[in-house]
């Protein structure tokens, strides 16, 4: 009959939802799956990509050689300093900079805009302005000479090499993380803070009880993030320093690439690829767990 719609069986509806999802599923495939996995075989291999013909199995080899390499536990640390200085400090000033844009009556998209726009410009560019502002004859120098400061050759000298690399990375993702503080302070109901201003609540007193726990999951997925980026730091380092000076700035993921793609182990690279996995697991499993703890004792006590 015209007009009459033929039911579609399980097995056809299946069929039909594989191939829409198609498109993803060969991407996810061919980019993401098999590197996964061919990147995992090669981590217990001796491989280089120059002379395939040398390729052998290698056991735990690459594994163990890890806690003998002083470039990877040097890495390491620089690594664990980087994510220790920069993502506290980066979530504070997104949260601090939030409240205060959302505070403000008149003109809030001007400086939500004004703050955000670090974080879409290409973290390259920003090294590359960055390096222009940390030379000896760079406008920081400058800047330090009118107040009658020596200056210095920030991304030389070994001991402000790192931080001055830290401080471009905080300045160039906080507004990031300031919008999404921002999404979640517009989502906090007004009634809340209408209430406590009845009872008497001071504005600490309501940033404690009301602001704080309203965006706590938002926290966690701030601090969740921030943390496996700043694991991952890479850009920065390969723009600013290549890990020098004497590897005072050598991070995890430029060790993993130099080690892969100057020295042509594949199979080494892939081990601290591995590791470095499962650091950012272990990591952002006991943030998470500490962070959610936390939430669930504030809302017991109130």
């Amino acid at each position: 009959m015209i007009g009459k719609t033929r039911r579609v069986g399980p097995i056809e509806k299946s069929q039909q939802v594989l191939l829409f999802l198609s498109p993803w599923l060969i991407t996810f495939a061919v980019f993401w799956l098999y590197p996964l996995i061919f990147s995992l075989i090669l981590s217990f291999c001796d491989y280089d990509v120059f002379h395939p013909a040398l390729f052998s199995f290698a056991g735990f080899k690459n594994y163990l050689r890890l806690f003998s390499d002083r470039d990877f536990i040097q890495s390491f640390f620089n690594t664990l300093i980087f994510v220790i200085g920069t993502t506290p400090v980066t979530t504070l000033l997104a949260l601090t900079l939030a409240l205060m844009v959302n505070s403000v009556t008149r003109g809030s998209e001007v400086f939500r805009s004004i703050f955000f726009l670090p974080s879409i410009i290409s973290i390259v560019v920003t090294a590359t302005i960055f390096k222009s502002l940390y030379s000896p004859v760079g406008a920081l120098n400058s800047l330090l000479a009118i107040f009658g400061l020596p200056g210095h050759a920030w991304l030389v000298e070994k001991n402000l090499a790192l931080p001055a690399i830290m401080l471009m990375n905080i300045w160039a993702y906080t507004g990031y993380y300031m919008v999404l503080y921002l999404a979640a302070l517009k989502a906090v109901p007004r009634q809340l803070y209408e209430a406590a201003e009845v009872d008497g609540a001071s504005d600490w007193q309501q940033f404690r009880y009301i602001t704080l726990p309203q965006i706590h999951y938002m926290t966690i997925f701030i601090l969740t993030v921030n943390t496996i980026r700043s694991w991952q730091v890479f850009p920065e380092v390969f723009t600013l320093t290549r890990g020098g000076p004497v590897g005072s700035t050598n991070t995890l993921v430029h060790h993993l690439y130099e080690t892969a793609f100057r020295y042509h182990e594949m199979g080494y690279s892939s081990a601290i690829s591995y590791v470095l996995l499962a650091i950012i697991m272990i990591f952002s499993l006991l943030q998470m767990y500490v962070l959610q703890g936390i939430g669930r004792k504030k809302g017991k006590r109130q």
